[in-house]
């Protein structure tokens, strides 16, 4: 077998982007024309060779959006928004072709392994969720659903990140910014004509900056509003977006979106997953209520508002957990961070990191890591690193696969991916020192990446990341995460950048048991956003009913309501312009699984229990192969725990 290079990232991927992109549209839908003339249909010469169309299109795109993402500009605006809405015809041209949905009805099943009958189920189960089956009329009708969504979803986007590229809250008097860490103030610190000032912005690190040290009350409210704001200009998109999403699952026969969109998940029902929800909110509500009670009364505040709850909790961590957050920092060096993490997980899954060096990417900021098994010695993955906050650059944190493991026509493709984040950038005076948080996000997209470039699976559509349910594909990430808080993970690498002393255990416990601290209140508002996103879309809501709705969750569910002009579903990105649209609650879902595997390995020993390879073996080399409720079992021998979720998080 012939093993395969990388694909090496664009010089620069906008260059004739729409060009490229028209170019391979033609060929592949004249490659679709040829392969519905074959007479003798099979896997390999019909299956296989689509989903290698899907593939290319694939490869080219994500180093286009990557660019949109990561280096935002009007160029990029004007070539994504140009072929978007020919992407999406070409996706529904191929999704409804009624000739390749009969030809894939047409593959004997026998002969064909797991990995390529499961692709043939995937591909016929997709087919029939984007209208295969319909008329004629009805899917021209669904074709141009679908190209409005794709356009209303990156106006959303485009919305919400103009508004948070354009917001900057400039602070001239230092009695404002008195409670800030040193750290904080050396990154907003602005020097013009010969006036000192401290800017802070709408992205994570900043904003996160001055709501939890920021001692000027209106200051916070302005940028709390500004904040909960974002997307003014997306509350007619959103009434778009309901309205084409309903009437599109109607169309394939299901009562209202949820039902579509959980067709192809983990859940069996829309019952099971407002069953699931509210479960959990009946066992976490009243703690919520209680922790909240108590941060009222430490606040001494009668008027206690939804911009002073992060300002006041960390006052109240500090003083009752004995946790500053600014004195964990300097364990927490940006490059020894990485260090320490790569040495443990090449631990954990048998796997080593080594570091390309002297190669040009989208940005200096940028950096490319190799991946390699430690027992066969071989390459096995690509790993982009993308991880400062700067101007132009989508906030938030994420994970996404460019070129996924497989094997086509006897050749072996290995896997690449990027993670990018929103972490403090190193100043001419400061190291880049990440919080706790930092950390744990950085272990949270590990998971994911790992996910998709320690894949064995031969087939491109189920390799990695693709083909993994929806509502169980946060599974891996959830799980790595939790290490954050593990002394065995911890004392292996944090030191002083300064003094080189360890991170004590004194100050890991301190950090551990700080660890569900206000964690009924976190529950409660995940909560809200899942309730509120899956009842959305099992209506039809439009205008002040979207609205009204919220309120009507947050009433029963959260210990405070924000103000009146909070609008945050109008920035929830998620669900209008990501993938979790009527799926949001998957990430308790996939919770429930990550929570009972870790404490069952932190119960046994993470490298003694052997859990850690089983994990490794089942679940990251499997991807997509198999349903995840069956990979799960496959671990532990049983089914998940929900118990362990609620001990996972102090509510039990």
């Amino acid at each position: 077998m012939i093993k395969s290079n990388f694909l090496e990232f664009p010089t620069d991927p906008l260059e004739n982007g729409i060009e490229k992109v028209e170019k391979l549209i033609r060929e592949n839908l004249t490659e679709i024309d040829n392969l519905i003339s074959i007479k003798n249909k099979n896997y390999l010469n019909f299956v296989a060779p689509i989903s290698d169309l899907h593939r290319k299109m694939h490869e080219l795109i994500v180093p286009i959006s990557h660019i949109h993402y990561v280096k935002n500009s009007q160029k990029s605006k004007d070539i994504y928004t140009a072929i978007l809405p020919q992407l999406s015809n070409y996706d529904s041209e191929i999704s409804q072709n009624l000739e390749i949905f009969r030809g894939l009805k047409e593959i004997s099943e026998e002969g064909l392994n797991s990995e390529q009958l499961k692709v043939l189920h995937d591909m016929l189960l997709d087919f029939r969720l984007n209208g295969a089956e319909l008329q004629e009329n009805q899917k021209e009708r669904l074709k141009i659903i679908d190209s409005e969504l794709s356009e209303l979803s990156n106006n959303f986007y485009q919305n919400s990140q103009d508004d948070i590229d354009s917001y900057s809250l400039e602070i001239f008097d230092k009695n404002d910014v008195a409670e800030m860490p040193e750290s904080e103030l050396n990154s907003a610190k602005s020097e013009s004509n010969d006036k000192t000032s401290w800017k802070f912005n709408l992205k994570g690190p900043s904003y996160l900056a001055y709501m939890t040290n920021g001692n000027n009350r209106t200051l916070r409210e302005d940028l709390y509003r500004a904040y909960v704001t974002v997307g003014k200009n997306n509350i007619s998109i959103i009434d778009k977006i309901l309205k084409l999403r309903n009437e599109r699952a109607v169309l394939l026969g299901f009562n209202n979106f949820a039902e579509l969109s959980i067709a192809d998940k983990m859940a069996s029902n829309t019952e099971a997953v407002l069953d699931f929800l509210y479960k959990l909110a009946n066992k976490t509500r009243l703690k919520a209520k209680n922790e909240f009670e108590n941060l009222k009364k430490f606040s001494k505040l009668e008027n206690i508002a939804s911009y002073d709850i992060a300002y006041y909790s960390e006052k109240y961590r500090k003083e009752f957990l004995a946790i500053d957050e600014e004195k964990f920092r300097p364990y927490f060096e940006r490059d020894m961070t990485i260090k320490g993490t790569f040495n443990f997980l090449s631990h954990l899954f048998e796997i080593e990191f080594n570091k390309v060096e002297n190669i040009d990417l989208w940005h200096s900021d940028a950096e490319l890591y190799e991946i390699k098994d430690k027992n066969s010695n071989k390459i096995i993955g690509r790993l982009y690193l993308d991880l400062e906050a700067r101007e132009g650059k989508r906030n938030g944190a994420w994970m996404e696969g460019w070129e996924s493991h497989r094997v086509y026509e006897n050749k072996e493709y290995l896997a690449s991916a990027f993670i990018v984040c929103n972490f403090p950038k190193a100043t001419e005076t400061q190291k880049a020192l990440w919080r706790h948080d930092d950390l744990h996000t950085f272990l949270h997209e590990m998971g994911h990446a790992l996910h998709h470039i320690l894949s064995e699976v031969n087939e491109s559509p189920i390799s990695g990341t693709d083909g993994v349910e929806w509502d169980a594909v946060e599974f891996p990430s959830q799980f790595l995460e939790n290490f954050s808080y593990e002394p065995q993970f911890l004392q292996s690498f944090a030191q002083h950048y300064q003094t080189s002393d360890y991170l004590s255990i004194e100050m890991i416990n301190s950090l551990v048991k700080a660890k569900n601290f206000q964690s009924a209140m976190k529950t409660v508002r995940q909560l809200e956003f899942s309730i509120f996103d899956f009842k959305l879309h099992m209506g039809n809501y439009q205008g002040n009913e979207i609205q009204n709705l919220l309120n009507s969750i947050r009433k029963d569910l959260v210990p405070l309501l924000p103000p009146e002009y909070n609008r945050s579903q109008n920035n929830f990105s998620h669900i209008f312009s990501g993938g979790y649209s009527a799926g949001y609650y998957s990430y308790k879902w996939a919770e429930v699984l990550s929570a009972d595997l870790y404490l069952e390995m932190i119960d046994k020993g993470i490298f003694e229990s052997g859990l850690n390879l089983k994990f490794r073996d089942e679940v990251l080399k499997k991807g997509g192969s198999a349903s995840m409720s069956e990979l799960f079992y496959k671990i532990l021998n049983r089914q998940p725990d929900e118990t362990k979720l609620l001990r996972l998080h102090g509510i039990d």
